[in-house]
């Protein structure tokens, strides 16, 4: 039998280090200075969509850029990445985040910055219409990554995740008594 995988979604992600305490500071100052937008986010703070341009999160946004570069490298992209735009959420007790897509960029991604334990992990799903038409039973035991149609990512401080904007995902309810903070 000759087996070959095509069309695969990459998920690339790296650990950060950066002063995700004074990070914390810096967005929840902000939270309390701006009532945000709503978009996606249920029960949730939402910054503005300019936080790359402010002069408090220029490491955050310099590593973003940094990782960026190598995802495009990976992805033989021929030019040199931007953010377009980019901000905070605080998902408080019971707050969780829709199932969206980033229309217009290349990439998306989550830096998190707080993450208490049952904080809600991100959500993505398989964007193939087959695996979700098609649902055979499957025999038992553990389903290999590549069968899988919903992945769930635990959130972890100091972790940058990008995946392909076309990509549909959300954030589970947050659990946890404490703040969930993320970019």
């Amino acid at each position: 039998m000759i087996k070959e995988k095509y069309f695969p979604t990459v998920i690339y992600g790296e650990d950060l280090t950066l002063d995700n305490n004074v990070l914390s500071q810096n967005i929840i100052e902000w939270s309390k200075q701006n009532k945000g937008l709503k978009k996606t986010n249920i029960k949730g703070w939402h910054s503005p969509t300019d936080m790359a341009i402010k002069p408090e999160y220029n490491n955050l946004t310099q590593s973003i850029l940094n990782m960026a570069v190598k995802v495009f490298d990976e992805e033989l992209i021929a030019r040199k990445p931007i953010i377009g735009n980019m901000w905070a959420n605080i998902n408080y007790l019971s707050a969780h985040n829709k199932p969206h897509t980033h229309p217009n960029s290349f990439f998306s991604g989550v830096y998190y910055v707080k993450t208490p334990n049952d904080c809600g992990r991100l959500t993505l799903e398989d964007p193939r219409p087959g695996p979700q038409h098609l649902m055979p039973v499957k025999k038992p035991g553990t389903l290999p990554k590549d069968f899988w149609k919903t992945l769930f990512i635990e959130p972890k401080e100091g972790r940058l995740i990008i995946f392909p904007s076309w990509l549909w995902h959300s954030v589970e309810e947050n659990k946890s008594f404490n703040d969930r903070i993320s970019v």
